[in-house]
């Protein structure tokens, strides 16, 4: 199996497996892996539950050129980060429910857990609304990516980021529980967060320990 082809099959599992654990609602949301100069994303407006692999594009990143289906809407999106972005590897755009919260009250989100700050970084921007699939989202969004591995969207979504697919998963995990308990902290008097260059410390060695652990394991 080729590594589009193993890249295709793993963005439609990953599709399948948003669904099923409600990150995605309907055909929302979409998914990325770069593969060299090319990226695997799924299709624009498309049933998750009905894709198959060989309905996802290939896009070329330096052209964005594609070969297949029409790609996601937001595609624009996922080329900007892999060209600004060179470690990151994949990406996944979701509107979970209390991400999407946040989002639509354009609170940011504190280093209220560690393992926020060790994945993500040292809190969660939100980046300023903007209509979906323009340029100026794109521009927006990486803005408020700097330096972290997602972002809140106001009035919209979530994106997180990854080295490998399975991290970018985890980090859409992450920022939903952390949304999920900064909300209901409110309640008991107030989310209370790590000092910031306690969370920035937390998030530099995450990176490199992880990076180092992955090399260890997967020798080229």
């Amino acid at each position: 199996m080729s590594d589009i082809q193993t890249a295709r099959k793993a963005v439609r599992d990953m599709g399948l497996r948003l669904l099923e654990t409600g990150l995605v609602i309907g055909t929302w949301g979409n998914v990325s892996v770069r593969i060299g100069v090319k990226v695997v994303i799924t299709p624009s407006g498309a049933d998750y539950a009905l894709l198959r692999e060989e309905d996802m594009p290939v896009i070329d990143l330096e052209t964005g050129a594609y070969e297949g289906a029409k790609p996601s809407s937001e595609k624009g999106l996922h080329l900007e980060v892999y060209r600004r972005r060179k470690e990151i590897n994949a990406v996944i755009h979701v509107h979970s429910p209390h991400a999407a919260t946040m989002a639509a009250a354009r609170k940011p989100l504190p280093p209220i857990l560690d393992d926020i700050a060790q994945l993500i970084g040292p809190g969660v921007r939100v980046a300023d609304y903007a209509l979906p699939s323009t340029g100026r989202i794109v521009r927006k969004t990486m803005r408020a990516l700097k330096g972290r591995m997602a972002a809140l969207m106001a009035n919209h979504g979530a994106i997180c980021l990854g080295r490998d697919l399975e991290e970018a998963y985890l980090c859409c995990q992450v920022l939903e529980k952390g949304c999920k308990a900064y909300i209901e902290a409110e309640f008991l008097g107030g989310a209370k967060g790590i000092n910031y260059f306690e969370a920035a410390l937390m998030h530099q060695f995450f990176l490199r320990k992880y990076s180092r652990q992955w090399k260890d394991e997967n020798p080229t």
